[in-house]
């Protein structure tokens, strides 16, 4: 039987990932620093937390690393954990640092001493590449992260990339733009932006602060990405590959899509508020994935209108249990 072991599996990632193994006949375990205090939402909403083994594990400890690893005897390891917010990385900058780094390391360290015949996937970012101006971003385009966040994941690529090449690991990154989905906690803009406009919409407010709506990304849909994750792993050969939808669209985008989608025009609603610029902004990001079409036949299917309405209707759906 494949069994996978998923670091971070409470984040959006870990939760339709894990989804889409246990679809797939995999036995699927995940960690967590204290499995009696783990927060289930993901899973518990997506149906499956009766049906994951969960285990206490610190990806930044490297003994609790190799103790889980060695429990648990993955035939395949995806590591999800660590700080996942750009804008909290400024304001815990050595969290981000030591999560995303050290966290990478001590897996693939572990791998490395047990000796085992482990595939591992790492989830590297398109922040690392900074702005993309120009022409979308490919597994050729060189990094130059602007946040501790972007820095953080480029440091960990290149250990994934070290110890593939010095100790012959099956070792892989899939580097993600951006991908949403209801399981996004509260603090990422997009999950505010679609809260904002369906609590206008349903008069609980009238105004929605952002920052910069100027900024250009590339959205794509959470449970399309977690497939890529797993096919990146069933290649023959270990290879890093660039996630994305190669189609950009502003955040001015993004909030009209979600107040359209409502009947409302977002200008009459949103305030721009200079206290939630950042110290340092990526001013454009777009992937281009076409060696992920090319070796593997991946696409992205839903694009950011279709994601921004998937967001609305799930956010409904959600006020509607609430309140009923």
């Amino acid at each position: 039987m494949r069994r996978a072991l998923i670091f971070g599996i409470s984040g959006q990632d870990g939760g339709y990932l894990a989804q889409l193994l246990l679809g797939k006949g995999y036995e699927v375990h995940g960690t967590s620093r204290d499995r009696d205090t783990i927060r289930l939402f993901g899973l518990r909403t997506l149906g499956i937390a009766d049906n994951v083994k969960l285990h206490s594990a610190t990806p930044t400890d490297f003994r609790s690393v190799q103790q889980v690893i060695s429990d648990v005897e993955p035939t395949e390891i995806f590591n999800l954990s660590g700080q996942s917010s750009v804008g909290l990385s400024f304001a815990e900058p050595v969290e981000a640092f030591n999560g995303n780094i050290f966290g990478t390391l001590n897996i693939l360290e572990a791998i490395r001493f047990l000796k085992r015949d482990i595939r591992f996937y790492n989830a590297a970012s398109s922040e690392s590449f900074g702005d993309t101006v120009g022409r979308p971003a490919d597994e050729q385009t060189p990094f130059r992260p602007r946040s501790p966040y972007g820095v953080a994941k480029a440091a960990a690529f290149w250990a994934v990339a070290n110890y593939r090449e010095s100790y012959n690991l099956f070792a892989c990154s899939g580097i993600l733009f951006n991908h949403e989905s209801p399981l996004r906690p509260t603090r990422f803009v997009t999950q505010k932006i679609v809260r904002g406009a369906v609590q206008i919409y349903q008069a609980k407010a009238d105004r929605l602060h952002l920052g910069n709506l100027s900024v250009a990304r590339d959205w794509g849909w959470a449970p399309e990405y977690v497939d890529a994750m797993h096919q990146i792993l069933a290649q023959d050969t270990p290879e890093d590959f660039v996630i994305a939808t190669g189609e950009l669209n502003t955040l001015q985008d993004f909030v009209a899509a979600a107040f359209d989608a409502l009947g409302l025009d977002w200008r009459k609603h949103v305030l721009t508020d200079p206290s939630l610029l950042r110290p340092a902004d990526v001013s454009h990001s777009v992937g281009d994935p076409a060696k992920a079409a090319r070796v593997f036949g991946w696409r992205a299917r839903t694009k950011m209108r279709d994601v921004v309405r998937l967001l609305v209707d799930a956010e409904i759906r959600r006020c509607e249990a609430s309140e009923g």
